[in-house]
């Protein structure tokens, strides 16, 4: 095992040399842009066994300074994208700058895509992502995540295992040398902010300027980052309770964020006891975290859904599914990266716990996983984040995240040291950098990504 770990990380630290980039890009059959794959090893420990393609695309500039690589988070999110999203939202100078890169990670989209081969009823949200019932009890999730850890490995086995925040990293150090470029820069929201992390830990020498937007905490992963989320949601939560009760002539969900706050533990527990039209209370929760998540233009509906709920009339919940792909990804990610604990007695402590410390999720952040029942164990340790290498990494966050809370962008300062600086905009929601509007926030994250102009100390933005 020893020798395992000892290979594998000299595997990480060691840069690929800029060799001959021998990269052919041709016009993307569904994108307006243009399209290549860059063959990486499945297993780095085996450099020259199986490869897997990686899909990549590319947004050429005129007269670009380098490369930016882009995420989009997840675990599991595709990337093929992203640069006619960046695009879309960035300033003209940004993507003067860079030809901008997109890629699917392994394990997603068109690059060694995975599957847990699960069933639409498999996919509801209240399930995937673990509720338990409605008094805590977690049995039912236990079994269900028992059931998803064995189909993933009976439709991805082979894949799986390879499926790794390290090795994602290592591809992009693959895309890096076929490209023909020393050195990268980077964009990764959420999840990718992590993924960032990683790279610049791995591969210091090939980093260039490194923006990481809505931190993900590396501490404790992944039970711990998904623990973050309880207090996260409370604190999100304040925030449309405020706006709720400022609007409440409206939508009559009450006048005080006091008794916004009482109306949803009552349209909770209503649900709960008798669900209407097949909307169960947990059904309700999702919805509501799902509202909170990113900006406050998602309050208007999600108040129009309590308001239905409590008027009595019939609810259309809209739907969020989520491909194969995707969601085996996810979880290759979060169980591969690190071991879980296989003690479902102790998961059930910390969700009653939790749902005491954090009632508006329920105890849903400390639920079991399909981690608890990963067939196999991590094959490496987690890269240790560490400030090794120039200053060249600016965190862009949100005071109130409910899906990377600032304690995780907090954490990610600490341990990368003088060589970051973090950029706090008093906004709510996932997103900041080009995602709120904050302009002071933009500015610094551009600033930084077009001119090179790092922070003296860290900043503080007021609310967009």
């Amino acid at each position: 095992m020893r020798l395992l770990v000892i290979t594998s990380l000299l595997m990480g630290l060691a840069a690929v040399p800029a060799a001959a980039a021998g990269t052919t890009w041709t016009p993307c059959p569904d994108l307006p842009l243009e399209c290549a794959t860059v063959s990486v090893p499945l297993d780095y420990r085996q450099p020259a066994g199986r490869k897997i393609d990686i899909a990549v695309t590319r947004k050429k500039a005129a007269k670009p300074r380098g490369v930016l690589l882009l995420n989009p988070g997840g675990p599991g999110g595709r990337g093929r994208d992203m640069p006619l999203a960046v695009e879309q939202v960035a300033p003209p100078a940004l993507v003067e700058a860079y030809d901008l890169i997109g890629f699917d990670p392994r394990g997603t989209g068109r690059s060694a895509p995975v599957s847990c081969g699960l069933t639409p009823e498999q996919t509801d949200m209240t399930k995937m992502l673990g509720y338990p019932a409605a008094n805590g009890d977690i049995r039912v999730s236990a079994d269900y995540a028992r059931q998803i850890a064995k189909q993933c490995f009976q439709h991805s086995g082979d894949l799986l295992p390879h499926v790794t925040t390290a090795n994602t990293a290592r591809d992009m150090d693959r895309i890096r040398v076929a490209l023909g470029e020393r050195k990268i820069s980077y964009f990764g929201t959420s999840y990718g902010s992590y993924l960032g992390a990683v790279y610049a830990s791995l591969f210091p020498a090939q980093t260039d300027r490194f923006l990481l937007d809505s931190v993900l905490d590396p501490r404790d992963l992944w039970a711990g980052t998904w623990r973050n989320w309880g207090p996260g949601i409370e604190q999100r939560f304040d925030d449309f309770a405020v706006w709720a009760a400022a609007w409440n002539s409206t939508y009559g969900l009450g006048s005080t964020p006091s008794a916004v706050r009482d109306t949803y533990f009552a349209l909770t527990a209503q649900l709960d006891a008798r669900p209407v039209g097949g909307l169960t209370g947990n059904q309700l929760r999702v919805q509501t975290r799902m509202g909170l998540w990113f900006s406050d233009a998602e309050f208007p509906g999600l108040a129009k859904i309590w308001q239905s709920i409590k008027n009595g009339e019939p609810v259309q919940v809209p739907e969020a599914p989520m491909d194969q792909d995707v969601v085996a990804t996810l979880w290759g990610i979060s169980c591969n990266d690190v071991a879980a604990s296989r003690n479902v007695a102790e998961y059930q402590l910390d969700v009653l716990a939790d749902r005491k410390k954090n009632p508006i999720s329920n105890g849903m952040p400390a639920n079991i996983r399909p981690c608890a029942f990963w067939p196999v164990e991590p094959y490496e340790p987690a890269v240790r984040i560490t400030d090794r290498g120039p200053s060249n990494i600016v965190l862009t966050q949100n005071l109130r995240d409910p899906a990377t809370p600032l304690v995780g962008a907090q954490a990610m300062r600490s341990l990368l040291g003088n060589r970051s600086r973090l950029v706090t905009g008093d906004d709510g929601g996932h997103g900041a950098y080009l995602t709120n509007g904050n302009t002071c926030l933009d500015t610094a994250g551009t600033d930084f990504l077009v001119h090179g102009k790092f922070p003296a100390q860290d900043v503080h933005c007021g609310p967009a």
